[in-house]
This record gives structure tokens, C-alpha cells and sequence, in this order.
């Protein structure tokens, strides 16, 4: 079994692998790379096997999306931990070394990340995972140097090690074992939120996840999915609704619940008057879509509630007052109390 593999799992993305891959391949001397391929029509799997013949390729065939591609992926690749990465990621030297040495010193710690900068303005952060990432008391995702659409530069401000909620699906590191012990993701997910998924119930059975900004990675961001496309929006509201569902216990189910209907249709009236009517759409077709399918996730839910040994404490407050409310931009203004 090798110790450590890096995943990156592709969909069409030849030109982003000939820009990005050659860093991967420099500097991870220690893990075995791989590109999972899921069911490029481009050229991907041949412009990979001609120009970097060390990395390996797993042809899964098909576009199983990020959720189910990795399941499948990972199915065939046999290592002590995995580092899945997104294919427009640039990595640095030495950057699997913290990660690495922040699992070996802590069997508790299923996942961690690395400090997400934006490849495009690299003294910042980068969206889709920043310093860590956490929700809060309604499911509302938020990081460590990113709340909603704003984006803090780096100044060092989060380089100390922390527990997190959520590790970046964008540049994950795992324990294999947990992983598989888990399920994996939820390949019905397809994309978006998985991460957040898989965190929640690997916390929840006594896991410890965690970012490791002593790791910097530089992320492209929004390469596969543009942010305005109303499927990602369908996608991240409908995933939201099942991981909530899924995850939350009994006593906060029905609460948070309800003031999500509530938040998810103001949600879509926005989208409706500021000129995306798609997004509009989207929104309804994702709520209705989860009552719908809800009643197929009961049996997953009774399984994550019987299998729980450990809280995996949501922030205690609303972001949504937080940020539009109160005017608290940054993580640092957040509150440290349920109260505030």
C-alpha cells in the first residue's frame, strides 16, 4: 500500500492538466499521482499518458460528477491517506509535508486542507475553501477568510492551525480507511457539498478535521461551473437541504427546516429581481425536488444519528444576520458565542 495519492479526477479539462499537472508531478515526490478520467470526450487521457508518463491513469468512462467519480476512483487506488485535487490547482514545494505530518501525529484527524489562495490574485483567498471552512446554525457555508462573496487577502491573519467543520473538496487530504469506513461521498450528490457531507459524518463518528495553512495551494476556482449557472445553483441549494437532512439532529431538524423554506424562497425572489430568472428557477426546482426525494435519505439519516458518537457543532448563529445585518465582513467579527 503507498502511503499517500494524489487524486485528480477530470472531466474535459486537457488544457487545465497541461497547465496545472506539472507542479503536481514536481513537487509530490512522495505520493503516487493519478488522474482519474470520467469520461473525457477531449483529449485528456492521451495528452496526459504522452507528456507526463509517471502519472497514472484510471479511465473511469463515464461523467459519474465529483461525488461518485471519486467514489470509483478511489475504489481502484489503494493508499494510507488520499489527497484529492482539483485539476486547475497549482501546488507549491513542500506542501504535502505539513498535511502529511499533521495526520501522522493525530489518528483523530480524518481530513485537513491546505491554505487556499486564488491563483488569479495570489495574495488572497480563494473561495472554494480559503483557511477552512465552517456552516452555520442554517447550513449556510462560510471560511476562514471568505464569507459569501467577500474575500479577505492573506496576511497571514489564519495561518495557525485550527479544527474546522469542512476541509475543500478542491485540495482534500483523507484517511483512507475513514473514508471507506464512511461510505465515501454521496454520489447522489453528483457536485457541490459533498465535501461538507463527508466532513459532517466523519466528525460526527469522533474524526477531527483540520487546516493546515503551513500547506499553500493556488486554486483557478469556478473552471468547470460558472458561479452564476443556475445549475450549480440548483445543485448547491437541493445538496444543501440533504446534507441538513441528513446530519442534523432530531431536536434542530424541524426548526432549521423551517426557517430554510423560509430563507431559500427570499433567496429565489432575489434572484427573480435582480434580472436571474434561471437562478429564480433553480431555487424552486431544488425545493421541490428535495421533498420529493427526501423520503430516500431516511434510511442514510437513521444510519449517521445511530452511528454518531460526537457532536459536530454548526456555528451557533445566523451569517445571514451576521454579514447583511450587523455589517460583519471578515471571520475575525464573527461572534465566538451562540449568543452574540
Amino acid at each position: 500500500m503507498n502511503k499517500v495519492a494524489v487524486v485528480i479526477l477530470n472531466y474535459n479539462g486537457a488544457d487545465m492538466l497541461a497547465c496545472f499537472l506539472p507542479s503536481v508531478v514536481e513537487h509530490s515526490p512522495e505520493a503516487r499521482v493519478i488522474v482519474a478520467d470520467n469520461g473525457s470526450t477531449d483529449d485528456s487521457v492521451a495528452r496526459v499518458r504522452t507528456l507526463f508518463p509517471t502519472v497514472e491513469v484510471i479511465e473511469l468512462g463515464t461523467n459519474y460528477g465529483f461525488a461518485e467519480g471519486y467514489n470509483r476512483a478511489l475504489a481502484q487506488v489503494s493508499a494510507q491517506y488520499y489527497i484529492l485535487l482539483n485539476s486547475d490547482v497549482e501546488v507549491t514545494r513542500g506542501w504535502i509535508a505539513p498535511l502529511l505530518a499533521q495526520m501522522d501525529a493525530d489518528e483523530r484527524v480524518v481530513a485537513c486542507q491546505p491554505k487556499l489562495l486564488s491563483y488569479k490574485q495570489k495574495s488572497c483567498f480563494e473561495y472554494a475553501g480559503a483557511a477552512g471552512g465552517f456552516i452555520d446554525k442554517y447550513g449556510y457555508p462560510y471560511c476562514r477568510g471568505r464569507l459569501f462573496d467577500t474575500v479577505e487577502a492573506d496576511n497571514g491573519q489564519y495561518d495557525t492551525p485550527c479544527p474546522v467543520f469542512w476541509a475543500t473538496g478542491a485540495a482534500l487530504m483523507v484517511r483512507g480507511s475513514v473514508f471507506k469506513a464512511v461510505g465515501g461521498f454521496d454520489g447522489s450528490f453528483f457536485a457541490h457539498m459533498e465535501e461538507i457531507d463527508l466532513c459532517w459524518r466523519m466528525q460526527a463518528r469522533g474524526g477531527v478535521v483540520m487546516a493546515v495553512p503551513a500547506s499553500v495551494v493556488y486554486h483557478v476556482g469556478g473552471a468547470t461551473l460558472a458561479k452564476s449557472n443556475p445549475r450549480k445553483t440548483y445543485l448547491n441549494f437541493r445538496n444543501n437541504l440533504l446534507l441538513l437532512y441528513k446530519n442534523l439532529p432530531a431536536e434542530r431538524l424541524g426548526s432549521v427546516m423551517r426557517v430554510r423554506s423560509v430563507l431559500d424562497y427570499v433567496a429565489a425572489i432575489k434572484f427573480l429581481l435582480t434580472g436571474c430568472p434561471g437562478d429564480f428557477k433553480a431555487v424552486l426546482r431544488a425545493r421541490r425536488d428535495f421533498g420529493r426525494i427526501k423520503k430516500d435519505y431516511t434510511a442514510a439519516r437513521d444510519d449517521n444519528m445511530k452511528q454518531a458518537v460526537a457532536a459536530a457543532a454548526t456555528s451557533g448563529f445566523s451569517l445571514l444576520w451576521q454579514y447583511y445585518a450587523r455589517g460583519r465582513r471578515l471571520f475575525s467579527q464573527l461572534p465566538q458565542s451562540v449568543n452574540d
